[in-house]
């Protein structure tokens, strides 16, 4: 029997066969565990989702899917006081963005394309988007009046711009341009901090609110009711179907004293010059027009201000101080004052006659008379028609400074007018604890005389000037000056000075002397009704002196009482402001007949 010995090779095999046996099974195993593994860290991640976050997560599905489109109203036109338009809207363009379709990873680029087109600083989207809330539902405004070129750009890097649209807007628009930007003022958009102020009565960010002037102050009627949709998208964002809709209200239309052919009268007549001109109706305190240089167009303010346009507006020369209410010593004008209190005080009786002399001598000071010969002998009318310094200087000092100052604030000089516009002065009438208290020495003579003619520590604006005039023309009452038409409440306020029938006939005689023989030729024209008036020349160191003139007409039935403010001037008021006064007059029966 022949042994067969196994070959070395037949070995190897079977060697190697012994020790892999199960091994084919051993891949499967493995792969078995790790499917457990990982469908269990599945699980438990959707019962993580479902159960903890589950709410969470469908308000954010449901925020995808459901989008709210806010719809501002139309701000309310402003009408003068014949109805026609001084503020209105046009339509433009927006961009909005809808802060929740990002993630806020994935701003930064399409910040960074925005600000390209749009020409906004990448920090100032970043800015709003913060404090909007990157998971806001809301549509958030980032630009107003954008240019077609810019809409054409927006749209051709669509595919860059998830979450950005582009509307039509309502953009506040003032036909007339520059035309009563003080009165009217300007809107622009709520800034973050005076959202935080106002957030409780209804404001969001991005809205548009008045700024200055009648918008400011009638903001109220003005902003209207916010509106908007409820719609459902797809997911490329496009409407789906519109689930709910809320119309927005348009604000309350309002309508205002300015007369436009007065305005625009009174704008021209002033020119470039740097001050003021107010128009009024002496009766009621209805505001016919106001003027204040140098000016601003409040079209600017609708869109987005650059940083450039606002600098040159301010190296205007503060456009924005409406020296219509901003305090000036208002000079000669200021005599009216001194002859209440000289003829009210008992004192003086309205046939008085004084002799003017070239300078008052008072502690070794010496007030001066305009023309340094001074008038001879002179009554109360006379003074008036020539502006004689040294009459009213003793007329000043023989009712003292306490009177003198009693009257001043009878009259509405020392105090706010009460106009509806923000940023009105009070002027300065000071009495003895004011000077103790700023310069630590009592009231003297020589404040006196100052004061007396409209000098020294006085100051007025020009609308408490026009308070002034109107008490003289409607028979010694003061109004309140006011901007809504038929306004009642301001026009009930109208209250008696309480002087005597004598010093208003006194006090009307000399501003027509004024006119018709005196510093105020400028209104002796046919054009013209008769008229009455007062010229007024401010010291005003270092520079050059302001000119004023105030006045009215008709003199028998006075309709419209003007002052006008020049500053720096140089020139006399008679001859410098008296002009002004004339053609805003001019304009207003031209117009008015």
């Amino acid at each position: 029997m022949t042994l067969i010995q196994p070959s070395l090779s037949s070995y190897t095999v079977y060697r190697s066969n012994s020790r892999t046996v199960g091994r084919k099974y051993q891949s499967v195993v493995i792969m078995l565990l790790i499917s457990l593994f990982l469908l269990g860290g599945i699980a438990s991640r959707l019962a993580y989702l479902q159960l903890v976050q589950g709410e969470r997560n469908r308000q954010l599905a449901e925020n995808n899917r459901i989008r709210l489109i806010p719809k501002p109203p139309i701000r309310g036109n402003i009408f003068d006081r014949k109805g026609r338009v001084l503020a209105s809207y046009r339509l433009s363009h927006s961009v909005f963005v809808w802060p929740l379709v990002l993630r806020q990873e994935q701003w930064p680029q399409t910040r960074k394309r925005l600000s390209q087109i749009l020409k906004i600083p990448d920090a100032e989207i970043q800015k709003r988007l913060e404090q909007a809330g990157y998971n806001s539902p809301y549509l958030l405004r980032i630009a107003r009046g954008v240019t077609p070129a810019q809409v054409t750009a927006l749209a051709e890097y669509s595919n860059e711009l998830q979450g950005i649209e582009v509307d039509i807007d309502a953009v506040r628009y003032y036909p007339h341009g520059q035309l009563s930007a003080h009165v009217l003022g300007y809107t622009g958009e709520l800034d973050y901090e005076e959202l935080q102020r106002r957030k409780a009565d209804g404001y969001r960010l991005g809205d548009v609110v008045g700024k200055m002037g009648v918008e400011k102050s009638y903001e109220h009627l003005l902003r209207g009711e916010w509106g908007g949709q409820q719609v459902e998208v797809d997911g490329a964002g496009r409407v789906v179907r519109v689930l709910g809709q809320k119309q927005a209200q348009p604000g309350k239309p309002i309508h205002i004293s300015i007369d436009i052919d007065v305005q625009k009268a009174a704008e021209a007549a002033l020119g470039d010059r740097k001050g003021a001109v107010v128009a009024m109706d002496p009766n009621t305190g209805a505001v016919l027009a106001m003027v204040s240089r140098p000016t601003f167009d409040p079209n600017i303010f609708s869109t987005r201000i650059t940083s450039e346009t606002w600098r040159k507006l301010q190296g205007r020369g503060n456009p924005f101080i409406n020296r219509a209410m901003r305090g000036f010593p208002p000079a000669s004008t200021f005599k009216v004052v001194t002859a209440s209190a000289g003829m009210e005080s008992g004192r003086y009786s309205p046939k008085t006659v004084l002799q003017t002399y070239p300078y008052l001598y008072v502690g070794g000071h010496a007030f001066g008379e305009w023309n340094r010969a001074g008038f001879g002998p002179m009554g109360f009318v006379g003074a008036m028609a020539w502006s004689s310094n040294t009459f009213f200087g003793q007329i000043g000092r023989g009712v003292g400074g306490k009177t003198l100052i009693e009257w001043a604030r009878k009259y509405g000089f020392g105090e706010k007018t009460g106009i509806e516009l923000s940023g009105e002065s009070s002027g300065l009438i000071v009495d003895d604890a004011w000077k103790r208290k700023n310069y630590n020495w009592g009231w003297t003579v020589g404040d006196t005389i100052n004061m007396s003619i409209g000098q020294g520590f006085t100051l007025g604006t020009p609308l408490q000037s026009s308070v002034m005039f109107s008490a003289v023309a409607n028979g010694g009452y003061r109004v309140k000056p006011h901007l809504l038409k038929n306004n009642q409440d301001a026009i009930k306020e109208r209250v008696s000075i309480n002087m005597k029938p004598s010093t208003i006939q006194t006090l009307r005689r000399g501003l027509r002397a004024v006119v018709t023989g005196g510093t105020g030729a400028a209104l002796r024209v046919p054009e013209l009704p008769p008229s009455a008036g007062k010229s007024g020349t401010a010291e005003a160191p270092p520079g050059k002196a302001h000119a004023w003139f105030g006045g009215f007409a008709p003199y028998d039935k006075p309709e419209i009482a003007v002052v006008a403010f020049v500053e720096h001037s140089g020139g006399g008021g008679g001859s410098v402001a008296g002009p002004i006064v004339r053609q805003v007059m001019e304009a207003y029966f031209k117009h008015n007949k």
